[in-house]
């Protein structure tokens, strides 16, 4: 025991003796490049070409626990989302619900007949969902609606189409082999893909059945090459989507198990608005409501139109814990253009608004953000400039449960890739994770952690290859962020 606390008193002092060190070498300005006070194993990662910046603190006293060059910006990936969740919080509170709603540009007479168009005006919901559309439409029923002499308009002007300006965003307008880079728009549906169930047919060597997941009946051509096969047979999908002057095409090739039960596909849509608006087209129909087509407008309702039917998206607690759970980039965009007060926000209006927020907040440098998800590879931030962001969300006691309710438990996080390191680590840290493959590796971390004795800390990992530097797993990040994690926690 005696052995234990003397070990213990030497490591207290030469962390003492290290900081005093690294003061030095701050005010003699001396670079700390390859000073890795708290991260000699972060820090091996050098010697392989890929750059690094990190800092950890203990939180209300700023003790510096250790840090690899704090000041130096570099990509964040999606720990950006961070910057996201606390400027919407700090904008709207955990409770701010965005609203959706249809508006009618004319009477409704007594045979519960709309002389006008029905406007759709989307409210930039990140999460408006088939269900949601299907609540309006039956508070438009109970409003007497039945039919709709003009046309069904679904109203993107607050943000939409916006202009892709990433690689993945751009390629999305002909195909997507994906849903993570849909494009966005205030009027979107289902995060701005479509989501089709696949199941096995009849009897062997059947073609599958393939339907849409809100309305059953296809809302997007199918191009179906699915076959069934025996009972215990591999079930194999491959989907695309493709886009051409006739509109969307999903392509699905493959085989699925007799015996097998439906899987869904989800891939992004071309352009959200008007997937909203053939969603919702389907929805009046089952509903008996008659409406006889559907445009999609960049222009607000007019002043005249008057409310029909209106439904409250999930609180924007809830959001923030899907939209930094899963990491989803259509919900941080769409959050981030939504921070933007004038209409046709770009993701430029975006990066803007979140980088005079960040700005704003103490110890915080001038970031580069040109998106609110991380997609964007320009975006750089400093290890300090993350905690200094930390720090700020910690200290204001009314939105900091809410924001890190949003960051994984490494023990029981929803990312399987997260689970790695002692159980110090596993039990003690709550972060949020970075990636990027293109044009470099980024691998970034970032979150809380609470020391032995129950302090609060905060911590930021930057780590960026170069064109030079190999791939990069996270299984190679994480174990070592993890060992000097538990390293300054046990000393704390």
């Amino acid at each position: 025991m005696l052995s234990r606390l003397f070990q213990c008193r030497r490591l207290r002092s030469s962390q003492r003796v290290g900081r005093r060190v690294l003061s030095l070498l701050v005010l003699m300005g001396l670079p700390l490049a390859a000073q890795a006070e708290g991260f000699d194993n972060l820090s091996s990662l050098a010697d392989k070409g890929f750059v690094i910046g990190a800092q950890a603190q203990l939180l209300g006293s700023g003790e510096s626990l250790g840090a690899l060059d704090p000041t130096r910006r570099l990509s964040p990936a999606s720990v950006t989302k961070l910057y996201t969740a606390a400027a919407s919080l700090d904008r709207w509170g955990p409770q701010h619900r965005f609203t959706t709603q249809l508006m009618a540009t004319g009477d409704v007479d007594a045979q519960g007949v709309l002389h006008g168009d029905l406007v759709l005006d989307g409210g930039g919901d990140p999460a408006l969902t088939s269900e949601n559309l299907w609540r309006l439409v039956q508070r438009l029923r109970e409003r007497g609606v039945r039919a709709v002499d003009g046309q069904l308009v679904v109203s993107q002007w607050r943000f939409g189409p916006v202009t892709c300006v990433t690689t993945d965003r751009c390629k999305a307008r002909t195909r997507s082999d994906n849903a993570y880079s849909a494009s966005l728009s205030s009027a979107a549906v289902n995060y701005g893909s479509w989501c089709n169930r696949v199941k096995p047919g009849a009897a062997v060597g059947d073609a599958a059945s393939i339907s849409d997941c809100a309305t059953v009946a296809p809302l997007i051509r199918l191009d179906n090459q699915v076959k069934t096969v025996a009972h215990g047979g591999d079930t194999r999908l491959n989907a695309e989507r493709i886009s051409s002057e006739r509109g969307d095409t999903l392509r699905v090739s493959g085989q699925i198990a007799r015996d097998s039960f439906s899987r869904e596909i989800y891939r992004g849509s071309s352009d959200p608005a008007e997937q909203t608006a053939k969603t919702l087209m389907a929805l009046l129909e089952q509903a008996g409501v008659e409406v006889k087509g559907y445009a999609t407008s960049t222009t607000p309702p007019p002043t005249t139109a008057k409310r029909l039917a209106a439904v409250d998206g999930k609180p924007l607690q809830e959001l923030l814990l899907r939209m930094l759970n899963y990491s989803n980039n259509f919900m941080a965009d769409t959050l981030a253009l939504d921070l933007v007060a004038k209409p046709r926000a770009e993701l430029k209006d975006a990066g803007d608004a979140l980088m005079r927020f960040a700005q704003e907040l103490p110890g915080h440098g001038v970031p580069t953000l040109a998106s609110g998800s991380g997609l964007t590879p320009e975006n750089r931030v400093s290890a300090r400039d993350l905690n200094a962001l930390l720090a700020a969300m910690y200290q204001h006691s009314a939105l900091f449960p809410t924001f890190v309710a949003g960051l994984q438990l490494p023990t029981n996080g929803p990312m399987h890739f997260i689970r790695r390191g002692s159980d110090t680590f596993q039990q003690s840290v709550m972060l949020k994770t970075g990636t990027l493959n293109e044009p470099v590796t980024v691998r970034a971390v970032a979150g809380y952690f609470r020391t032995q004795t129950g302090r609060w800390g905060s911590f930021a990992v930057l780590v960026n290859g170069t064109s030079q530097t190999p791939y990069l797993a996270w299984r190679q990040v994480l174990p070592l962020v993890a060992a000097d994690l538990t390293n300054m926690i046990e000393a704390h």
